[in-house]
């Protein structure tokens, strides 16, 4: 059965937007159907070469009845090809194919597809409509909600970029089996993210139900999107130009992205916002804002989900510089998301090099 989150933010045809989530695409027409009804527009269909093998055919072929043209531009998959160069040669296909303000862009993939396609959108002809058809886990629970788009930056990630608001979400849950194993528990540490910073009690029900999360049973799956979306949409309508609140979305991410690019991106976002999220607990802990158990216990109950919770080695010093450039620093100034208890995050901005340096030390494992 087809559940239905509506986003209170309006879009650029002045309506909020609605989150769709089923299991299957068989609603999909009727859902653009009545968002547009004007047939003799055209869309294109922008994906990645993983994306495009599997789903392409089968979302055309959905909606070959409900424009008048559907073109597609298709990009090497990798977080690599999420760049200003790739997001020309989006510019120029939609040129050449005349494109107008009326037409519209639909982003199926995870979140590289999603944030380069909302970028386009943004940007061509100073804005055209866009949906997202996430996926990925992490697209789903995470980037496709919200409106932030962006692309990177020689090595910034996410540097560049723009707030649109997508004019519909719709998730087919069915799509994560054919998601890689790493990739599914990269989406989960957003999961994860969520029930700490914002639901203490989504926490520990995904906690509980680690097995049918991971068997990817469709009740378990549905539910656990359903609460950690709403959870997303909750701080988003709070705050949709992150001028306050939605900073605390960003748990995890401060340390996070320093240690993506110390890695050279080698790992996986979740992976890193994993271990990110960790370095946040520790200096919760240290600052006796969260107990030493309940450190402990964030910390671990990343394990059932296949993500990391140590290293072999990094250089702590490395980190702390890498975060002080990180586009989320404000004069200087690191801004950290701490936790006050499991399902309660804040903001704070006197995060010492010393504190960061010994919460990424303590990430290191000594092999004898």
């Amino acid at each position: 059965m087809i559940k239905e989150i509506n986003v209170a933010f309006k879009t650029d045809r002045n309506k909020p937007y609605n989150i769709f989530i089923n299991d299957n695409f068989s609603d999909l027409k009727d859902k653009i159907d009545e968002l547009f009804p004007d047939t003799k527009v055209k869309a294109c269909i922008i994906t990645d070469t993983n994306v495009s093998k599997l789903y392409l055919e089968e979302v055309k072929e959905v909606l070959k009845d409900s424009f008048i043209e559907i073109h597609e531009y298709v990009f090497e998959a990798g977080e690599e090809s999420k760049n200003l160069d790739v997001v020309e040669g989006a510019y120029e296909g939609l040129t050449l194919n005349h494109f107008n303000r009326k037409d519209i862009l639909i982003a199926l993939g995870g979140g590289v597809v999603g944030d380069l396609t909302g970028f386009t959108a943004a940007t061509y002809m100073r804005g055209i409509s866009f949906i997202q058809i996430p996926t990925t886990l992490l697209s789903q629970v995470d980037s496709s909600i919200g409106g932030k788009t962006g692309v990177d930056f020689k090595q910034y990630k996410n540097m560049v970029g723009a707030f649109k608001m997508p004019e519909l979400v719709y998730i087919n849950t069915s799509v994560l089996n054919s998601l890689p194993d790493d990739q599914f528990a990269s989406g989960m540490a957003e999961v994860l993210k969520a029930g700490l910073l914002k639901d203490g009690a989504f926490y520990e029900w995904t906690i509980n139900n680690f097995l049918e999360i991971n068997e990817k049973e469709t009740e378990a799956i549905s539910e656990m999107i359903e609460r950690a979306v709403n959870i997303k949409r909750i701080v988003v309508e709070k705050d949709p130009y992150e001028l306050g609140d939605r900073a605390l979305l960003n748990l995890g991410h401060t340390a996070g992205h320093a240690i993506e690019k110390y890695m050279n991106f080698k790992m996986s976002h979740g992976e890193c916002v994993a271990l990110g999220t960790i370095v946040a607990a520790f200096i919760s802990w240290k600052r006796e804002m969260i107990s030493m158990e309940d450190f402990y216990e964030i910390r671990d109950m990343f394990v059932p989900f296949n993500l990391p919770i140590s290293l072999d080695e990094i250089d702590s010093d490395e980190i702390v510089k890498l975060t002080k450039s990180d586009k989320k620093a404000e004069n200087g100034l690191i801004k950290f998301i701490l936790l006050k208890k499991i399902g309660k995050a804040v903001i704070v901005k006197d995060v010492t090099d010393k504190e960061i340096k010994e919460a990424v030390d303590s990430l290191v494992v000594e092999w004898d």
